[in-house]
C-alpha cells in the first residue's frame, strides 16, 4: 500500500533538504510552484510542508515563506552523577552552574501531573501538591534555557517556608534538610516528550522541537520522597553527556 501523496512529497523534500539542494537558511519554492513541480494539488503541497514543519525541518513565516531551519549548535550538559554545592546551595550540573532564575518563582497549590503523582505515591484524596515553577537562563543574555518545576507533598510543605516565594539561602533543599530530612539523596531519569504550547512559548521553541526532560527524585534518609523536580529544555539545543568508567569485569589486562 503506497503512502499518501503528501507523505511522498514530504519525503522528497526531506531528502532534498538533507542533500543540500535546499540548504539551511534558504527557502523552498512557493506552495503553488511546489504543487506544479510535484504534480499535486496545492492542498497536498501544504500538507507536505506542514509535516516538515512538525518535524522541525522548516519554519513557515509570513514574510519569507518556508525557510529551512539552521540546526543550532548543541550544548553538552554533563551529568557527572554527582551533586555539587556552591554559595547558593546544591546544584546538579557543573555546566549550568552560572544559570539563574530569570524571574521570581511561581508558587501554587495544584494537582500534580499524572506521572508526577505516581512518583509521589499520591492517592485520590490527596489532589493538590505544592508547585514551585522557575525559568532558568543565562544572566548575561536573559535567554530562557530551562524550565524547572518542583512538586512537594502537601502534608510536608503546607504552612512552611517551602510555600513562600523566597525560601532563603540554599533554596528548598537546604530548607528540607533544616526541617529534619537530612541527608537528602537524589536519583534522575532522562526522557523526552513534545512540549505543551506554554512550554514552547516560554523556551522560544520552534515547531517540531521536543523537550529534553530530566526528572529528579529527592528522598529523605528514611526513603520518603520529599520532592520531584521536572526539568525541561530544548532537545534541539542540549544533549546529556557523562563519562563511562570501566567496571572491574571490563578491566584491560
Amino acid at each position: 500500500m503506497s503512502s499518501p501523496a503528501y507523505q511522498q512529497m514530504a519525503a522528497e523534500l526531506r531528502a532534498a533538504i538533507e542533500d543540500g539542494t535546499y540548504p539551511a537558511g534558504g527557502t523552498l519554492p512557493k506552495i503553488v510552484d511546489l504543487a506544479q513541480q510535484h504534480g499535486v494539488a496545492k492542498q497536498t503541497a501544504r500538507e507536505a510542508i506542514a509535516e516538515l514543519e512538525a518535524e522541525g525541518l522548516v519554519d513557515v513565516t509570513r514574510r519569507r515563506g518556508t525557510v529551512v531551519r539552521t540546526p543550532p549548535t548543541r550544548r553538552r550538559l554533563t551529568r557527572g552523577r554527582q551533586v555539587y554545592r556552591d554559595e547558593r546551595g546544591y546544584y546538579f550540573d557543573a555546566s549550568a552552574q552560572g544559570w539563574i532564575a530569570l524571574e521570581p518563582p511561581t508558587v501554587t497549590w495544584a494537582p500534580a501531573p499524572r506521572d508526577i503523582a505516581t512518583l509521589l505515591g499520591l492517592t485520590d484524596d490527596e489532589p493538590d501538591v505544592l508547585v514551585r515553577d522557575r525559568v532558568m537562563g543565562d544572566p548575561a543574555t536573559r535567554a530562557p534555557l530551562q524550565l524547572a518545576t518542583s512538586y512537594l507533598p502537601a502534608p510536608l510543605a503546607r504552612g512552611t517556608r517551602l510555600a513562600e516565594t523566597d525560601t532563603g539561602p540554599g533554596g528548598i533543599y537546604d530548607l528540607l534538610e533544616q526541617m529534619g530530612h537530612a541527608p537528602l539523596s537524589w536519583e534522575e531519569a532522562v526522557s523526552a516528550r513534545m512540549p505543551t504550547p506554554t512550554e514552547a512559548d516560554r523556551l522560544h521553541l520552534a515547531k517540531g522541537v521536543p523537550l529534553l526532560r530530566i526528572t529528579r527524585t529527592t528522598t529523605g534518609p528514611d526513603g520518603t520522597i520529599v520532592e520531584i523536580n521536572d526539568t525541561r529544555m530544548s532537545a534541539d539545543t542540549f544533549d546529556i553527556g557523562y563519562t563511562l568508567t570501566r567496571h572491574p569485569t571490563a578491566q584491560h589486562s
